[in-house]
């Protein structure tokens, strides 16, 4: 049984004004987190002499009401903002008896300058396109899920990789792809997807010697986590690094600086390549990172294995997925041959991750000699989860789930000591 989640993730800034007599509140919202509260009133020296006139009772009334709106004081807190220092006031009050006991004339006010606010300049605009926070890790709803990191690049840049060069992906002629290429800028912190040791902090993580500065991975950082799967060792490598700030040896947390996004080894430019190593900390041990970094809440993975009437892969087709909330067209093509590895339990040879959740078309064209067909099946992405499908050449598409002696969902619970 698949269990569903569904989410609804909403910031609102609110403008809010309350008038009562003689105060004034006013509140202004920066990004949501930002107060302004103030209390305004103006005290003046006050004289006695002597008034006899009614007349003069409401000029002396309404001047007080106006005088106590007019300023208040703004003083810096610990954080650098404004604040308003509210002052005593003392209000002239109409008296029933106003034409036998005089009041007094306030003297002309002293000119005040306006009330001015220094408000602090906003940050820099988040480079990548808004997306929800992160699912916690470790996160697993069904019990052949493990998105057990959290992205390597923090969340104001971008942090997923590119659509046209995913794990399997052959952007170059007989070279396949083993893990994810995030795109962004030269000299961005690159951080510890997960809690671990660091079992490589130099050139030449490939060929295995530290002083080979034309390794492909150039400048890189390995690290065995101190946790697994299926009781086999989980590692991790950040590649292409502009600077390397840890040392081997090391322990690192989940979140810890490793260095900077370069372009050393062989790459077209500057970008983070990302791996998950499972089993053995080797080129050919690499499994497709999408399946194990933690998806935005709400958000789920589609995953799938293409093959032909036979039951063999196909390789490189391609795959259109059809959001019916928003009509987005998203491409993405199924594994190339050798190096790569499949899921343990999936076995899949195409995955698509960062879905928001909800229902889509998938579209493949199946070629067969000279035959050509279209084949649609509609499909829905659950939050946080894991979305499955096959499709077998002519007989099409199959929704159901790989074979499984065990539970068809599990969460996993902390265990108690």
């Amino acid at each position: 049984m698949r269990k569903r989640l569904s989410g609804l993730f909403m910031f609102k800034p609110q403008n809010h004004l309350e008038a009562e007599k003689n105060k004034t509140l006013s509140k202004q919202s920066i990004f949501s987190k930002t107060l302004y509260n103030s209390n305004m009133r103006f005290t003046h020296p006050r004289e006695k002499l002597k008034q006899k006139t009614k007349p003069v009772q409401r000029f002396v009334f309404a001047l007080g009401i106006t005088l106590t709106l007019a300023a208040c004081t703004a003083s810096p807190n610990a954080e650098g903002i404004p604040t308003l220092t509210p002052q005593t006031s003392v209000q002239a009050v109409a008296s029933p008896h106003a034409e036998e006991t005089p009041l007094p004339i306030p003297p002309t006010p002293t000119q005040i300058a306006p009330l001015r606010f220094t408000i602090p300049t906003p940050g820099a605009e988040p480079v990548s396109d808004w997306r929800p926070p992160l699912y916690p890790v470790p996160w697993a709803i069904s019990r052949h899920d493990h998105f057990y990191f959290i992205r390597p690049i923090s969340a104001d840049q971008i942090d997923w990789g590119v659509a046209n060069y995913r794990y399997g992906g052959m952007l170059f002629k007989n070279i396949v792809h083993t893990g994810i290429d995030i795109p962004t800028e030269k000299g961005v912190p690159i951080v510890a997807a997960g809690a671990g040791i660091v079992t490589w902090a130099n050139w030449g993580l490939f060929s295995g010697e530290s002083s080979n500065q034309d390794d492909p991975y150039g400048q890189a950082v390995a690290i065995q986590h101190d946790f697994g799967y299926q009781g086999e060792s989980l590692y991790t490598i950040y590649a292409h690094m502009n600077r390397i700030d840890v040392t081997r040896g090391q322990w690192v947390d989940a979140g810890q600086q490793l260095g900077l996004v370069g372009d050393t080894g062989h790459t077209t430019g500057a970008h983070l390549h990302f791996e998950v190593r499972l089993g053995r900390n080797d080129f050919l041990d690499t499994y497709n990172p999408e399946l194990w970094v933690a998806p935005p809440q709400g958000w789920g993975i589609l995953t799938g294995r293409v093959m032909d009437d036979k039951g063999e892969l196909l390789r490189g087709y391609q795959m259109l997925v059809i959001s019916y909330e928003t009509g987005r067209i998203r491409k993405v093509s199924t594994y190339g041959p050798k190096v790569v590895n499949s899921d343990p339990y999936y076995q899949e040879n195409l995955v698509l991750s960062d879905l928001p959740s909800g229902w889509y078309e998938i579209r493949i064209t199946y070629l067969e000699d000279d035959f050509e067909k279209e084949f649609q099946e509609q499909i829905q992405i659950y939050p946080g989860q894991t979305t499955y499908f096959s499709f077998y050449g002519l007989d099409g598409f199959d929704l159901s789930l790989p074979e499984d002696d065990g539970m068809l969902s599990w969460t996993p619970t902390p265990v108690e000591e």
